[in-house]
């Protein structure tokens, strides 16, 4: 799914001409993140009622770069993952001008509380634990994309 940059049912549409690659979709863009591709499948699943853009990755490296060039409009990272965890990724995120402001929710195994509580230190706006219920996700990336509730 790394090879992927949208999902089949999140194309981007493109519009007026621009140096800033971030600037060609006209919808809302995730990236998410984890090195199990089995996850990143249920993240598009869980997330494609939005109607966003998703682009992913599957390590940490790639995230960074991806987030960097694409400036996606929210971030949803595993933290156990090869190259680069997900907290030296959010530190890296979180000091480059181009990319600190983007919310950026941890969703990872790790479920204890200190867990938690470091993850927020360490910059994180948000954490989700898995497993996770797919309301939780899609309530989440509502809230910080600021879109309407869903109606169920």
């Amino acid at each position: 799914m790394d090879d992927l940059e949208f999902c089949h049912c999140c194309k981007p549409t493109y519009g007026g001409a621009s140096d800033n690659p971030r600037s060609i979709a006209s919808k809302l863009l995730i990236l998410a993140v984890d090195d199990d591709e089995d996850n990143l499948l249920l993240l598009a699943y869980a997330l494609e009622p939005l109607g966003c853009g998703l682009i992913t990755a599957t390590d940490g490296l790639t995230a960074l770069r991806k987030a960097q060039v694409h400036r996606p409009d929210i971030i949803l990272l595993d933290i156990l993952m090869p190259y680069m965890d997900g907290t030296e990724v959010v530190t890296h995120l979180k000091k480059d001008v181009k990319t600190k402001t983007i919310p950026v929710i941890a969703v990872t195994a790790l479920a204890r509380k200190e867990d938690r509580e470091r993850l927020l230190r360490a910059g994180f706006n948000d954490y989700l634990s898995k497993p996770y219920m797919i309301e939780e996700i899609e309530a989440l990336v509502r809230h910080y994309l600021r879109l309407p509730a869903a109606i169920f």
